[in-house]
């Protein structure tokens, strides 16, 4: 019995198992990373503000960083950064027409104002009184040539949007164009990127850059 005994727990003995690896196939030359070590790795210092008044401060920096790309993405007339209202192949197309073009409706705000700073003017007498009968009577007849122009370009804009987009919402093209075209061109928002004649802005820019 105890010889039986012996032999069998000399057969289940542990005996050195060869490595199933062929011995051609290279090590990686290296030990395996721990798994700590390795999300060490994968993680980034992020540095905690000290106290909340840092905290504050850090977070106007990134509104701030952020409300400059937006408004720089508006002024360049990107579709993903402006608003509803201006958004839209039609909407574009209104805005290239008014601004390839010289209408009144955009010298109304700069002679309204020129003619406010002549009757501020201490001009003599005689000189005050001929300043402000061309105020009174020129603040009309500038204001029924910027009414006439809106409705004339409100149609036009409204009539050729039609005929370039069929199926497409023209609600209130007229009237965005109108808008805009009473507008000076300074203060046009998104900026213009044709110049009256229907020229790209970009072409005169790359022109000028290369003089």
């Amino acid at each position: 019995m105890f010889r039986r005994r012996t032999q069998t727990s000399a057969e289940d003995s542990p005996v050195p198992v060869e490595d199933p690896k062929p011995h051609g196939t290279p090590g990686k030359g290296r030990p395996t990373p721990k798994r700590s070590e390795a999300q060490g790795r994968r993680r980034s210092p992020v540095t905690a503000p000290a106290n909340r008044k840092e905290a504050y401060r850090l977070a106007r920096e990134r509104d701030k960083a952020l409300r400059v790309k937006q408004r720089e993405a508006m002024l360049r007339g990107d579709e993903r950064a402006l608003p509803a209202r201006d958004r839209g192949p039609v909407r574009k197309f209104a805005r290239d027409w008014v601004d390839s073009r010289r209408l009144p409706g955009q010298y109304f705000l700069p002679v309204v104002f020129v003619i406010m700073l002549l009757s501020m003017v201490p001009f003599p007498i005689p000189v005050r009184s001929a300043v402000l009968t061309v105020y009174t009577l020129s603040l009309p007849i500038v204001m029924v040539l910027v009414l006439a122009s809106s409705f004339y370009v409100a149609s036009k804009v409204k009539k050729q949007a039609a005929a370039k987009f069929p199926g497409e919402d023209l609600k209130g093209v007229g009237f965005y164009a109108a808008m805009r075209s009473s507008q000076m061109r300074r203060l046009r928002f998104p900026k213009p990127t044709v110049l009256p004649g229907g020229i790209p802005v970009a072409l005169k820019d790359t022109a000028g850059a290369k003089k």
